[in-house]
């Protein structure tokens, strides 16, 4: 749990007493690679932060699956959309890894903000930097070629470089496998 009060830190100051109060909130859960943490048509119910593993987001296909973001240790998690409007989600969140997540439910949640002074900067930190990532990712869709997507994930994300098999990476990026693989043998 330090590693949650020490990423909020970087942000935001936290008294004893509001951290005693959010994390007396969160749960434990531990998810083996290839678990579904969240699956298509169901709600959200928690944000959840990596104390160690591997998220991968995608939407489920029958030719093939539409991988649109990954999560790593140190970060907050979530099917936000569905966590604030309480609808069900179009796609699916999987551990890649073996995965602990610590987790604070959307009814704790809301407790925190009516109970702290600071529990409606934890939950606007949490939020602005899962809509930062996505937007970011968003933009270079639209604006970058796959080839520069791919070498921008050596300067912003080389854990997906190593830890993430291929095919998800080319998912990822919005190509195909073999695209990838033309690519990476330019490059190399």
């Amino acid at each position: 749990m330090q590693q949650i009060r020490d990423n909020l830190e970087r942000m935001i100051k936290l008294s004893d007493e509001d951290w005693n109060i959010f994390s007396s909130k969160l749960i434990r859960q531990e998810f083996s690679k290839k678990t579904a943490i969240l699956q298509t048509g169901h709600v959200e119910n928690y944000l959840s932060f990596i104390e160690k593993g591997i998220v991968r987001y995608y939407i489920p296909s029958e030719n093939k699956d539409l991988t649109f973001t990954f999560v790593f240790d140190g970060e907050f998690t979530s099917g936000y959309d569905s966590f604030i409007t309480r609808l069900p989600v179009n796609y699916t969140i999987e551990a890649l890894a073996d995965t602990t997540l610590w987790r604070i439910s959307y009814n704790d949640l809301q407790e925190i903000y009516a109970k702290t002074e600071i529990g409606n900067t934890i939950g606007r930190l949490a939020s602005e930097g899962l809509f930062l990532k996505k937007s970011k990712r968003e933009l270079s869709l639209l604006n970058d070629s796959a080839e520069k997507r791919y070498l921008n994930l050596f300067t912003e994300q080389p854990q997906l470089i190593q830890k993430i098999p291929q095919k998800y990476l080319a998912s990822y990026i919005g190509i195909t496998p073999q695209a990838l693989s033309r690519i990476r043998k330019r490059i190399y």
